[in-house]
């Protein structure tokens, strides 16, 4: 029985190669914009808009991902280690059907989802361009997350976080030669970048399928005569966490057009301090995935008072991360929000907005983590129903009373944020006690 020292190595072990894989993933996106502006500006707009449509791709692969995580963890931490395999390989069918068929709307609807997104006329052409290489491919995406939730769920986080390295160096060094060219030759621009964004993510799936044929988890592609009975509860898993990623990013699209209403400088300085403070978010998310292993083994192992235990420390560990990181940035957001603009009145909303964060910190940890602790355990719903409840009815109604009615502007803005991230913390809270306790 291992003490609650013990314990926190266990969770730092896994969930830091995943904080790191997340930071990597967050600077090389950086990198691929900076890079891409160097075109022009429109190229930037077409990518940002191709990349607001695989969002939600990437929402379903996701959840294909945490059903995965959710089953396997449970079936390793039971010692069935056959069952695990077997739901490895057809967790594996699926995302690669998921990834296909997406891949074919794409080809199909290319055009008219960029339309429905808004994209003006004179971007329209390169986004297309971009949107078709960079997506049709999907498959390629939809086994990089399935493999890399198969090796998490199993406790091994370093090897996708040594894939998501090497892939990340070869993105950055595949842009550059792409995009800019080599010799006399002169590149593909923003066909380039898409390319490079399609081979990173072919080698990345080759590279962590590797890895699990070296694990205790390997399995044959092959089909054969391998069951299908684990399909469903795939399914049935995946299915609320799929809906809760779409009902944010819709949820997202609405309060943000609320926010348009309050003031173009207010919606500037929202953006400004969301991309600041997106890096607290990282321990969050890398403890969310730990939490999902660790109360998900010890779940499948009949060890209910070890997985509570489990997710109460990793939520703490998190609180403790993301408070620490929230108050820096607080503490620099003068100097922090100059890199984005010179207008003062903009620097100011975006040290008051966090301000706020700094405080909301530990609700929004605690969130992340127990969201990850329920889906451990197979339970989808309830992070779900907190995600609506949060985003539609008490985000939306404070952003309009707060923010519009009231004027309070991005303060209003902001503890809309830290309303709703308080409430949801609580719920989760409580329905992580009541499954366990």
């Amino acid at each position: 029985m291992m003490n609650r020292k013990e314990k926190i190595k266990v969770i730092l072990k896994l969930a830091v190669p995943t904080m790191i894989e997340n930071f990597l993933l967050t600077m090389v996106g950086f990198v691929d914009t900076l890079f891409v502006s160097k075109i022009g500006l429109h190229e930037v707009t077409a990518v940002g808009m191709v990349n607001a449509i695989i969002a939600v791709y990437i929402a379903v692969f996701t959840a294909l991902g945490i059903g995965t995580s959710s089953l396997i963890a449970r079936s390793v931490g039971a010692g069935e280690i056959g069952k695990a395999k077997a739901i490895a390989k057809q967790s594996t069918w699926v995302s690669a059907a998921a990834g296909l068929l997406i891949g074919m709307i794409t080809l199909i609807f290319a055009e008219p989802l960029l339309l429905l997104m808004g994209t003006e006329p004179d971007i329209l052409a390169d986004a297309v361009i971009y949107f078709q290489i960079s997506a049709v491919p999907s498959l390629f995406l939809s086994l990089m997350t399935i493999f890399g939730s198969v090796l998490r769920s199993a406790g091994d986080s370093r090897s996708p976080m040594m894939v998501g390295i090497w892939i990340n160096v070869i993105h950055i060094g595949l842009d550059y030669i792409l995009i800019f060219g080599a010799g006399e030759w002169g590149g593909w621009g923003i066909a380039g970048a898409a390319w490079a964004t399609t081979i990173s993510r072919m080698i990345g799936a080759a590279a962590l399928f590797g890895y699990i044929s070296r694990s205790e988890l390997s399995f044959s592609l092959r089909r054969g005569r391998s069951s299908s009975e684990y399909v469903v509860p795939l399914l049935k898993i995946s299915s609320p966490a799929a809906a809760e990623r779409l009902i944010m990013r819709l949820g997202q699209l609405f309060y943000m057009g609320l926010i348009i209403k309050i003031g173009t400088d207010v919606y500037a300085a929202h953006l400004i301090g969301g991309n600041i403070i997106s890096l607290s978010y990282l321990p969050g998310y890398g403890l969310g995935v730990a939490a999902t292993t660790l109360v998900g083994q010890h779940f499948g192992a009949n060890r209910k008072r070890d997985a509570y235990e489990y997710g109460v420390l990793t939520a703490w560990i998190a609180a403790v991360f993301m408070t620490t990181v929230g108050i820096i940035f607080f503490i620099f957001s003068p100097i922090a929000a100059t890199w984005f603009t010179d207008d003062q009145a903009i620097v100011g909303m975006v040290r008051t907005a966090l301000g706020i964060d700094a405080f909301a910190q530990p609700f929004l940890a605690v969130s992340l983590v127990l969201a990850g602790a329920l889906q451990g355990i197979g339970d989808t719903k309830s992070p779900m129903y907190s995600t609506a409840v949060g985003i539609w009815l008490v985000r939306t109604t404070f952003v309009y009373v707060l923010g519009l009615k009231l004027g309070m502007g991005i303060a209003g803005v902001w503890l809309a944020n830290a309303i709703d991230l308080t409430l949801r913390s609580i719920y989760l809270s409580w329905r992580f006690k009541k499954q366990l306790k």
